[in-house]
């Protein structure tokens, strides 16, 4: 810079200076002065909850506190690159949740969606919309958006499961509505797995016009997932970052299950060392079976049956399986790909 241009700039600088001071008053920035770059990512970092250390934490909490005044016992993730946020990631919240027989969630309703995949223990039951199902480990669990729903426990044991909901997508914009149902529980008016006989079996009701955009489907039962996913590693291909990995699907859609959240399940290989890989999408994901390891970069997680850890968008991970292993995971795929942001990468190499 000239010595011309250097004592000109200097001049003007507090003319700058009063101009800055004038725009804040009307709620206005320069653009050009902007310091955050555009660009892929946000604040959240990769972690991960080991069932180990959270069991008994939840198993405290239900000593410690009622149902009557928790309503729900539910121990938040948080995300440690978003505190005070309550969210695992920017577009999803996730909890774990603990159940003792006996016992009942009251029923209520909401403008995001839930879901739950099953993580210990039998005799609990799901109430959606006047239907009820039980649910057993490795089950995968709907509550679409704004249907009426309740919990219950007619068994011996405690039960465990991850809870998942969009309320990060509602509360950007400004969406979010709750309301709690007259009663404890809501009646059961629908035979037991009646969706399952109505829209599970690769066939649909001729006069079937759904107005919802999430899977009709209440349940999507670990044993059936589990067989089919087991089917398919025999007769491949292996994905070189992802193993064999299957979607959920609405099957009235064939999309994903619901409108914002994608929920996916796959098997690894013993040995498996899986290529670096990145996504747009923000993905948790849950130890079914077995054990491994997710590295991003020099920074490594072990995990192990029920372990919970996260993925945020387009941070490079490499996940490997000390043994045979079946991983489930959920994120807002079904969203960013609605919405055309959706994109993935393997990386090659060393890249990564």
């Amino acid at each position: 810079m000239s010595a011309q241009k250097s004592s000109s700039t200097a001049a003007v600088e507090p003319e700058r200076a009063r101009y800055r001071a004038d725009l804040l008053t009307l709620n206005a920035k320069p653009l050009w002065e902007r310091t955050m770059v555009m660009g892929p990512g946000n604040d959240a970092v990769p972690a991960i909850w080991h069932y180990r250390d959270m069991r008994p934490q939840l198993l405290r909490a239900a000593e410690l506190v009622t149902t009557e005044e928790a309503e729900r016992r539910v121990l938040m993730l948080e995300n440690p690159g978003l505190p005070g946020s309550t969210y695992i990631l920017t577009s999803v919240y996730s909890g774990l949740q603990i159940i003792l027989p006996g016992e009942i969630a009251r029923a209520h309703r909401h403008s995001t969606n839930a879901m739950r995949f099953i993580l210990e223990g039998g005799g609990a039951y799901s109430s959606v919309e006047g239907e009820r199902v039980m649910m057993n480990p490795g089950d995968f669990v709907l509550t679409p958006y704004w249907t009426w729903h309740d919990h219950g426990h007619v068994g011996s044991e405690p039960v465990i499961w991850l809870d998942a909901l969009d309320n990060p997508v509602a509360k950007f914009f400004g969406a979010m509505f709750r309301e709690n149902y007259a009663g404890e529980t809501q009646p059961v008016t629908r035979a037991p797995n009646e969706a399952e006989t109505r829209y599970g079996a690769h066939l649909l009701p001729v006069e079937m016009k759904s107005g919802s955009r999430s899977s009709p489907l209440m349940l999507y039962p670990y044993d059936r997932t589990r067989e089919t996913l087991l089917k398919l590693s025999r007769l491949g291909p292996v994905d070189p970052a992802q193993g064999v990995k299957l979607r959920y699907a609405n099957p009235a859609s064939g999309g994903y299950p619901f409108p914002t959240i994608a929920v996916f399940i796959q098997w690894l290989p013993a040995g498996f060392a899986g290529a670096a890989y990145r996504a747009t999408d923000g993905t948790v994901m849950c130890c079914v079976e077995g054990q491994g390891s997710i590295a991003f970069g020099d920074r490594v997680f072990q995990f192990e049956k029920g372990d919970v850890w996260c993925c945020p968008p387009w941070i490079t991970y490499r996940i490997s399986a000390a043994s045979e292993a079946i991983v489930f995971s959920y994120s807002d795929r079904a969203a960013q790909e609605a919405l055309g942001f959706w994109r993935e990468e393997t990386l090659k190499g060393n890249q990564g």
